[in-house]
């Protein structure tokens, strides 16, 4: 009974990771796209609880479904409907780097299917009791991986603040949003007349 249930709670969680994953990517609206985002990050959670990896999903739910996604509706909310403006309309180079990049990302997933079926990639890894603790994790962030770990909380620190600039408004644009509603309040002669 136990093993029907371990099976039952991945499949509903596969499944919720799927189509959330989906929506992420055909949503119109990027504010339903970032909603359906966390419950994709919350799925993968639960995928990895099943896993037996109570820490990388603890740290996915806190970190990405809670910190990350926090900031990322708050960029959405702040840019409001100017969110979409810079790939309106996207040009032919973007459209020709977006098919090169996944057939590139399709081959590399064939490739690696290919050496798998060969017995290529069985050899098993020796993995120790402390592999994925939290302590040993920290060490590794903060000897072997430490010019990553900085490199990501500066690109992290870039991302916010491209957000605020690009949510910054000129003078110029608040006066043409301001400039139609000025003229609606102050009504013609002869409208005032009437």
């Amino acid at each position: 009974m136990g093993n029907f249930l371990v099976w039952a709670i991945w499949l509903v969680a596969a499944g919720a990771c799927l189509a959330t994953g989906l929506r992420v990517v055909t949503a119109s609206n990027p504010f339903s796209s970032a909603l359906s985002l966390i419950g994709n990050l919350a799925s993968l959670a639960v995928l990895f609880l099943l896993a037996s990896g109570e820490f990388v999903a603890a740290a996915q739910v806190l970190v990405y479904a809670g910190a990350v996604m926090v900031m990322f509706l708050f960029v959405i909310a702040y840019l409001g409907g100017r969110a979409d403006a810079p790939w309106a309309g996207g040009t032919r180079l973007i459209q020709t780097a977006s098919v090169i990049s996944a057939v590139s990302l399709l081959a590399v997933v064939f490739v690696a299917l290919m050496l798998n079926a060969g017995g290529r990639l069985s050899d098993e890894a020796e993995v120790t009791r402390a592999f994925g603790s939290p302590g040993e994790m920290g060490r590794l962030f903060l000897t072997d991986h430490l010019l990553a770990f900085e490199i990501t909380s500066i690109v992290l620190l870039v991302a916010a603040v491209g957000g605020v600039v690009l949510g910054m408004r000129s003078a110029a644009e608040e006066l043409a949003d301001a400039k139609p509603s000025l003229q609606q309040t102050v009504a013609s002669p002869e409208e005032a007349a009437r």
